[in-house]
């Protein structure tokens, strides 16, 4: 059993020296009956995988521009925390931006239930955006139902907004393949496949793909406070808005995440997957882990491989639980609670958390209300 992790802890998944990434392998993943929001899936394809680890090293490895001391300030609002600035809607459905697909990669191991894709795409520079914010993806062709143009699918952006490769000219998005098993078929039913999930984890370095956006100011980060505690619930590809915000405190030198190590708070990430293979950017969170153990906290939520406290599986509900008056206490003192991901983890939460309430003799409803009114509670689920 996977307990919190410390900054000693070993990757899940992966042996000393080789990240997930590395590990990734294409196959085809039948998703049991026990995943009760997608209980028929199937997924498969076939990727070049020399190619698009050649362009996805590439991309990766690209060189920075030159900054003072290797900072990453070019992209900063003055002061840097602040929010007048944010763009929103620079591209919008009838004049969409058109970027350039700079990598497809498969990130997750290969008893994941199901495929999930890391999407590197160019904007170069024109389509700029900041951690929490969302791009629209227009996938090519139409709607057979109605003959018009296949409608805008809107994905959490993955990457700070210097992009992975910190030119501020890419971003990253993280997507799971929808597909759909149709047990008479036994195969996948194409009429029922997710279009534009596909689309992107079909994509090839190279290709043209149609953005909308960015969009969204529900899940940024309150950057004025350097000691603010940020609490983290993710489920799967929910990770992504994380991502960004970890990446932005953590990995690059920015203003926010200079002034954020040297103070205080607490960076709480809560992750619910099916197993250790479909753990997503593992190998990141435990190289930040090593690295600011005093800042970065991290629990899985393994729902084939944990048991909650009844000895049912562990969702990411029964996670949280577990740290109940611990995270009412760090919200009463100001932490920003986000989630982000599948919505049948909210009532579970909400419950815990009410229950904390009643122990207090406090009203839930005010207590929510007053953490609503104070931008406290980010909610961004599907």
């Amino acid at each position: 059993m996977l307990s919190t992790f410390v900054a000693s802890s070993l990757s899940l998944s992966a042996p000393a020296g080789v990240s997930r990434v590395a590990q990734s392998r294409v196959g085809c993943t039948r998703m049991s009956d026990d995943e009760p929001w997608n209980s028929n899936a199937q997924s498969s394809t076939t990727l070049d995988k020399s190619t698009l680890e050649a362009a996805y090293d590439a991309a990766m490895n690209a060189p920075a521009p030159a900054a003072a001391g290797g900072k990453q300030d070019f992209l900063e609002a003055e002061p840097y925390w602040d929010q007048s600035t944010i763009p929103v809607n620079t591209y919008k459905n009838k004049a969409p931006f058109v970027g350039k697909i700079v990598s497809t990669k498969r990130i997750v191991g290969p008893e994941a239930t199901g495929e999930t894709c890391d999407v590197v795409m160019s904007h170069g520079g024109k389509m700029p955006y900041w951690e929490g914010q969302s791009y629209g993806v227009i996938p090519p062709g139409t709607n057979p139902k109605n003959g018009k143009p296949n409608s805008v699918r809107l994905y959490s952006i993955a990457s700070s907004r210097y992009g992975d490769d910190m030119t501020g000219t890419t971003t990253t998005l993280c997507v799971r393949r929808a597909t759909y098993w149709c047990p008479e078929l036994k195969a996948d039913d194409p009429a029922k496949k997710g279009v534009c999930s596909n689309y992107l984890c079909d994509s090839k370095p190279g290709d043209d793909v149609k953005l909308t956006g960015p969009s969204g100011k529900v899940m940024l980060i309150p950057e004025k406070d350097p000691n603010v505690d940020l609490i983290m619930v993710a489920t799967g590809t929910g990770i992504a808005p994380y991502r960004s915000f970890i990446r932005r405190l953590f990995v690059e030198k920015t203003p926010f995440g200079e002034a954020y190590t040297k103070g205080s708070g607490l960076a709480w990430l809560f992750l619910g997957v099916a197993n250790s293979d479909a753990l997503l950017y593992d190998d990141e969170w435990q190289e930040v882990l090593k690295k600011y153990p005093d800042n970065f906290r991290l629990d899985y939520a393994l729902s084939r491989e944990q048991k909650n406290k009844d000895g049912g599986k562990m969702y990411i509900q029964d996670k949280v639980a577990e740290y109940s008056d611990e995270i009412f206490s760090k919200m009463d003192n100001g932490a920003h609670m986000y989630f982000c991901g599948l919505k049948g983890m909210m009532p579970g939460i909400t419950e815990m958390l009410e229950g904390v309430c009643k122990d207090k003799g406090l009203v839930w409803e005010d207590k929510l209300s007053e953490w609503k009114k104070a931008g406290q509670w980010h909610v961004e689920v599907y």
